[in-house]
């Protein structure tokens, strides 16, 4: 550059503001390509947060007792005190917050702009917190903050663009939907109660990338810190608000993420498998439990089993389901193998043959809902440990598809066409070439609760795979049509898996119960469904056609566990788009 220069423009945010390196960036500008007296745009960023108790959202970072009903009485599994200790993951956890029922959270304050950043000043990436005094507007339990930003693109604060929720918004029916920019999620260390009008600070804390917070005490309205009342503790240096980044101690949190931790939080699905387990279960059963991370083989053993064997493929998760078990006197009675399925050998089962076998299923290196037919593999390699009469459970697992109307997730693939005044075609047309290489037939994975749709079309079972059998040799296929029973634009296709676990008793990764009358769909929080888009629907500018059908073809690979599959239009005249 021959000189520094006056205007500094930038898009350098994430959800957290700061996660791209926004502060050291801006940093750097402001000391090697800027002037003093620069104008930035955006000019200005605002954080805000709001304390809340809500049982829903700090499922997803503790575990809760579960409570398994036997024939002996109630039994509960309790997690053990260096995971109750811990403080849990560092990371944020961005979601789409507007999809978030009010009734599932209490606010005990008002919302707090916590710290801001003046990008035509001379910006610090050094470590800081920002501390704000304020009383509860009711006693509850201080677990969770939540957080968003806004930014001013000019000076006077004219323009502005927020990504406050509904409920903190100046203007909710104008609501700009975004997926980029979307909400904050952070979990204090512990749990506090807290009493209406009596005084607390709320700090948030910051590094050059991440966000955390913490909460603590006021001795007066005039001398704010006192007391601090979140782990990690402050450095001893007379109650300073300065603090290292909370890092979970527990390996709970790093080996699942905080869906799981709601999917193993959910008390009705755990009854459905303590259920179904009853149906199934033998006093001289001998099971193995094949899962990441499950607490199957414990309800097992407080269900009557006569011995239990669970794999862990790895040491963390070794170590970690020790510990659980150990906390609630199984750790004599649980055997845990560390090693893959398909290795294990006659003496890692003490010679004994198996009679049961369980699974969620449930593995963590899973993406889209088939993987974790990895169980029906693992199924087929450990055929020779099992019993002829052995019992599989789940005993079969289906894939199930449904056509769909987005209201705002298919945004994520129209062309943008003139933005503002720009053309940007040319940026559409190299989207579109590198999609059709290969994603454009691929599904993608989505956690769909948080992308509100509508169906246009009754769920159809797709493909079966029975557990009872051993992996086939040859590609599994399915054709057909799926009729469209509602109006609407044909975005795409969602798939999913249902497990069943007996004749009886069936666990939905997808739809939790039909669609309503308008088409609404409730689906399965723990789980992300996989999205198939279809591309001839997604333009805007497109004169919405009115198909009739869905023509499908998908097919079961075995040799890789991998499904392909294709989506197409077809209107009343038999035309395919």
């Amino acid at each position: 550059m021959p000189c520094r220069a006056n205007i500094l423009v930038t898009e350098l945010f994430d959800t957290e503001l700061i996660g791209e390196g926004a502060l050291p960036s801006y940093e750097h500008a402001h000391r090697h390509l800027v002037q003093e007296n620069c104008e930035a745009v955006p000019h200005r960023a605002t954080v805000y947060a709001q304390l809340v108790e809500s049982r829903r959202m700090w499922s997803w970072n503790k575990l809760f007792p579960v409570h398994v009903q036997t024939s002996l009485g109630e039994q509960v599994i309790v997690p053990p005190l260096e995971l109750e200790r811990c403080p849990g993951a560092p990371s944020v956890y961005d979601i789409q917050l507007n999809q978030v029922s009010p009734a599932d959270f209490t606010a005990l304050s008002d919302v707090l702009p916590m710290f801001s950043v003046d990008f035509s000043k001379q910006v610090s990436s050094s470590a800081a917190c920002h501390s704000k005094q304020f009383e509860p507007l009711v006693s509850g339990r201080a677990q969770v903050v939540l957080s968003w930003w806004d930014i001013e693109m000019d000076p006077e604060g004219k323009i502005k663009c927020t990504m406050a929720p509904f409920w903190a918004h100046s203007d909710p029916e104008g609501l700009q939907w975004r997926d980029h920019w979307m909400q904050c999620v952070y979990f204090l260390s512990q749990e506090e109660p807290v009493i209406q009008g009596s005084a607390l600070c709320l700090v948030a804390h910051h590094d050059d990338y991440c966000v955390w917070y913490s909460l603590w005490r006021t001795r007066s309205h005039s001398s704010p810190v006192c007391l601090f009342i979140s782990w990690p503790s402050p450095e001893k240096n007379g109650g300073d608000l300065h603090q290292v980044r909370p890092v979970c101690d527990c390996q709970a949190h790093l080996l699942w993420n905080r869906p799981r931790f709601g999917e193993l939080n959910d008390q009705d699905r755990t009854d459905q498998y303590v259920q179904a387990l009853g149906t199934v279960l033998k006093p001289d059963s001998i099971c193995l439990s094949v899962s990441d991370g499950s607490l199957l083989p414990m309800l097992a053993w407080h269900l009557g089993a006569k011995q239990v064997f669970t794999v862990e493929c790895s040491a963390a998760s070794h170590r970690l389901m020790k510990k659980i078990f150990k906390a609630n006197h199984l750790e004599e009675k649980i055997n845990i193998i560390e090693k893959r399925p398909e290795l294990l050998t006659p003496a890692d089962l003490g010679g004994e043959k198996v009679s049961l076998l369980l699974g969620e299923p449930f593995f963590t290196t899973s993406l889209l809902p088939w993987h974790n037919l990895y169980f029906w593999y693992v199924r087929t390699a450990v055929d020779q440990h099992l019993v002829p009469s052995a019992i599989v459970m789940p005993q079969a697992a289906s894939l199930h598809a449904m056509v769909v109307e987005f209201r705002d997730l298919w945004r994520i693939r129209s062309p943008c066409g003139d933005c503002e005044g720009f053309d940007v075609h040319i940026m559409d047309d190299m989207v579109k070439r590198a999609l059709d290489f290969r994603e454009s037939r691929e599904a993608e994975p989505h956690p769909l609760w948080e992308y509100p749709c509508r169906s246009l079309s009754e769920p159809q079972r797709i493909l079966t795979f029975d557990f009872g059998q051993l992996v086939p040799q040859q590609p599994v296929r399915a054709e057909g049509s799926i009729e469209l029973r509602r109006p609407g634009r044909s975005h795409g296709a969602v798939l999913w898996m249902d497990y069943h676990l007996t004749p009886d008793s069936t666990v939905s990764t997808g739809l939790l119960r039909p669609a309503g009358d308008k088409g609404d769909c409730c689906w399965n929080p723990h789980c992300k469904q996989a999205v198939y888009f279809f591309s001839t629907s997604l333009d805007p500018r497109v004169p919405l056609s009115s198909p009739q059908s869905v023509t499908y073809t998908v097919e079961f690979h075995p040799h890789t566990g991998d499904i392909t599959m294709d989506f197409r239009l077809s209107d009343d005249l038999g035309s395919v788009h």
